[in-house]
């Protein structure tokens, strides 16, 4: 599948649109050795499949986060209903105008990071840091999760608070959901906005509540990723005003 991509790509030439495959095997003409079509596909499956379960599980504690406080789901509403309204879907350029979804994802971000140790570094020489003596070789797992939630960085540090981001650019900088400097996250930008994207258009089409009266569980099962260890239980139904944009899509797609 992934070479079938390739494949296409350098078929296309410079025909096609600049996207990373492109990118690679321009390099590749330059060092066919290094850029091999094998260290492209591992590299393109590569992203694909962090970008996968990270950004679902990112999606469904953002929803219950939201579920378990109504308040922030109202104001979240409203901005999309203020500034994209119900003749259409939320779209890529409307997310510069809704600061409110930013700081919800930042605060979903914060508090349930989809790597919660970062990928694994190793040091590629002996250095000194803070005293230690760190030695060639040493792998280093960042603790995002923990320093996401120190009391001594952030005010109330378990509350889901998004409006401690409003105006606040200085506070946005001690995030390091997806690392730091030349290492971080290759697919930073595309998981804010699709996950700004997916849970907006959630926030604008649908009416959520719980199932009953009980906050929704939050405890957090196993795995590098951060799963919800009881999976995301709902109900919703569409929203009144965004009917005529629903029903128009259902028309759309099932006539194919």
């Amino acid at each position: 599948m992934t070479q079938k991509l390739i494949d296409e790509h350098r078929k296309a030439g410079g025909e096609k649109k600049k996207t990373m495959i492109a990118n690679l095997l321009e390099l590749q003409k330059e060092n066919p050795e290094k850029y091999n079509d094998e260290t492209i596909q591992v590299i393109a499956v590569s992203l694909l499949l962090a970008g996968t379960d990270t950004s679902s599980n990112s999606v469904e504690w953002a929803m219950t986060l939201l579920l378990n406080n109504p308040q922030v789901l109202k104001k979240a509403a409203a901005e999309i209903d203020a500034h994209v309204g119900s003749e259409r879907l939320i779209q890529e350029s409307d997310m510069s105008n809704l600061p409110y979804l930013h700081c919800m994802l930042n605060e979903v971000f914060r508090l349930y990071p989809g790597g919660p140790l970062l990928v694994p570094h190793q040091s590629r020489e002996k250095v000194s840091l803070g005293g230690y003596e760190i030695p060639q070789g040493t792998m280093l797992l960042v603790n995002a999760y923990h320093i996401h939630r120190d009391p001594s960085l952030w005010d109330e540090p378990t509350k889901f608070k998004p409006e401690r981001f409003e105006g606040n650019a200085e506070l946005a900088k001690r995030m390091i959901t997806f690392g730091m400097g030349r290492r971080r996250c290759p697919g930073e930008g595309l998981a804010i906005r699709e996950g700004g994207l997916i849970l907006g258009m959630f926030v604008q089409c649908f009416d959520w509540e719980r199932i009953g009266e009980e906050f929704i569980d939050l405890t957090e099962g196993s795995g590098l990723t951060l799963p919800k260890a009881v999976p995301l239980d709902a109900m919703y139904r569409p929203r009144h005003a965004m009917m005529k944009v629903l029903s128009s899509l259902s028309t759309k797609y099932s006539l194919g």
